[in-house]
C-alpha cells in the first residue's frame, strides 16, 4: 500500500487487514505512522517515485495499491515518475495486480466532456488533474500483459467524516448518477473488492456511495 499514511490508504489498510490481508503499508517517515500498525500490517519505509524501492517493497505480494500525492512537487512529474516506478518495479517484483487512485475531474459528464476541460475549471485544479492524465496514460501505453492496472476514481465528495453505507456504485469513464459523495471506508470496499476479485481492467472506475434504501 504506496500512501498508506494518507486517508484512503488507512481506510485500505484497515479494509485489507480486517479481511486477514497481509499488508505493507509505505510510508516516507515510519515515525510519523505509529497508529498504521496492527496485527497483519508491516509499516515501511518507502519511495513510489524509485523503481528500486518499489520493486523491493513489492516482492511477495499479490497487488499493490497507489494512493500518494505530493503538493510541493509539480503534479504531471510526481505522477509521471510514480507511474514510470510503478510499471518498472511492480513488473520487475512480478506482482500482478496495480490499483491507483484517480481524481474525478478527470471523468467525463453525461456530454462526453472531461469535468477538467469545462471554461470556468480553476486553472490551479487542471493542473493537479493533469498529472492523473499523465498517469493514466503512462499506465496505459506501458504496462506489459502480465501487470493489469485500474485507476479507481472517487468522486468529488470524498468525506472522512462521512457515514458508510456498505457498498458502492460503478461507472467506467464517467461520472456516477446521483450523490457525488463517498466515505473513505466505502472506498476502500471498492478498492478490495477489485483486488480480491477482479472485475474491471486497464480503464478509469468512478465510484460513488450507494443510493439510501
Amino acid at each position: 500500500m504506496f500512501g498508506a499514511g494518507g486517508r484512503v490508504g488507512r481506510a485500505a489498510v484497515a479494509e485489507a487487514a480486517a479481511r486477514g490481508h497481509r499488508v505493507t503499508a509505505v510510508v516516507r517517515d515510519p515515525a510519523r505512522h505509529p497508529d498504521l500498525g496492527r496485527p497483519g500490517v508491516a509499516v515501511a519505509r518507502g519511495d513510489v517515485t524509485d523503481p528500486g524501492s518499489v520493486a523491493a517493497l513489492a516482492a511477495g505480494h499479490d497487488a499493490a495499491v497507489h494512493a500518494s500525492a505530493r503538493l510541493d512537487v509539480p503534479s504531471e512529474e510526481y505522477f509521471g515518475a510514480t507511474a514510470k516506478a510503478l510499471l518498472s518495479g511492480l513488473t520487475a517484483a512480478r506482482v500482478g495486480r496495480l490499483l491507483t487512485l484517480g481524481i474525478a475531474t478527470t471523468l467525463e459528464d453525461a456530454a462526453g466532456a472531461r469535468l477538467m476541460d469545462a471554461p470556468d475549471f480553476p486553472a490551479a485544479w487542471r493542473a493537479f488533474a493533469q498529472g492523473h492524465v499523465v498517469e493514466f496514460d503512462l499506465l496505459a501505453t506501458g504496462a506489459g500483459p502480465d501487470l493489469d492496472w485500474l485507476m479507481v476514481v472517487p468522486p468529488l465528495d470524498l468525506n472522512a467524516e462521512a457515514e458508510p453505507t456498505g457498498g458502492y456504485r460503478t461507472a467506467v469513464g464517467t461520472v456516477v448518477d446521483g450523490p457525488g459523495r463517498i466515505a473513505h471506508a466505502d472506498l476502500a470496499l471498492a478498492l478490495l473488492d477489485e483486488i480480491e476479485t477482479p472485475r474491471h481492467s486497464r480503464v478509469q472506475l468512478a465510484v460513488s456511495a450507494s443510493l439510501p434504501g
